[in-house]
């Protein structure tokens, strides 16, 4: 009797992500069938969303193990039973999916400006970014740095989030600056001793307006693994305000 309430909770969550297929009924493995081992590739979840997706297999009465870093599930079953299960591990390997909703992420994202003149060290800086602007300084011409905004912000793992915000003007008659934010956290995971967030994509499109009303538009667009609890510098952006250029620095903290 435990068999079919199994069922029923695996297959609302299928239709919660909008399962356009409704996937077959299950058929336990019987005993005396022959089986079959099936390598089924997993392309998109990692991490703890892998987990998730092993854990929602359980409603199959079969044998199978996966390995989050190979990406791949080995189910060892009789054949309609292994088509059913890769039915369902190809409907929640996508973004967006049951599989892949997790954890809440707290980011900061701070701009820098660094300019290649001045006097190194003069500015003020707060604690946090000091470390950051020091091994900038050991790479490229940032005599002078200064912290231009930060934004704090909200992100779900496997949700996409964005969000467009103005910059502060440094003067009067000046051009005004606006940076639309695009990013994509896909899975959590730990490596070694130490938790990261895989992003898909991370877009920074800043827009700048001349006070003669032209237009300017420079980007940012990168993708990686990002450890929780330290700062990491995404991009780089020259040409907004004569000879700076502007750094995009994320620091994250994954929420359990």
């Amino acid at each position: 009797m435990r068999l079919p309430i199994l069922l029923f909770t695996a297959l609302a969550l299928l239709a919660q992500d909008k399962v356009s297929d409704k996937a077959p009924e299950v058929s336990p493995a019987v005993p005396g069938q022959s089986n079959e081992a099936v390598i089924i590739p997993v392309k998109n979840l990692v991490g703890d969303s892998f987990q998730r997706l092993l854990n929602l297999l359980s409603v199959f009465n079969a044998r199978y193990k996966g390995d989050a870093d190979l990406g791949t599930i080995v189910i060892y079953a009789p054949h309609d039973v292994a088509i059913q299960m890769k039915h369902v591990i190809d409907e929640l390997d996508k973004p967006g999916s049951v599989a892949n909703l997790g954890h809440n992420i707290e980011m900061t994202l701070t701009f820098l400006r660094c300019s290649p003149s001045g006097a190194a060290g003069s500015e003020s800086l707060p604690s946090d970014v000091q470390s950051v602007v020091r091994q900038l300084r050991a790479t490229v011409p940032c005599a002078q740095a200064q912290v231009w905004d930060t934004v704090p912000m909200r992100l779900q793992e496997g949700k996409e989030g964005s969000g467009n915000l103005q910059l502060p003007q440094q003067a009067p008659n000046v051009k005004k600056t606006s940076v639309a934010i695009r990013m994509r956290p896909d899975a959590v995971f730990r490596r070694d001793q130490s938790r990261y967030v895989r992003f898909a994509r991370v877009d920074l499109t800043f827009h700048s307006t001349e006070p003669n009303g032209q237009i300017s538009d420079f980007s940012v667009n990168t993708a990686g693994d990002f450890m929780e609890g330290q700062k990491t510098v995404v991009g780089k952006v020259s040409g907004l305000n004569g000879e700076e250029s502007i750094y995009s620095v994320i620091a994250l903290k994954v929420l359990d």
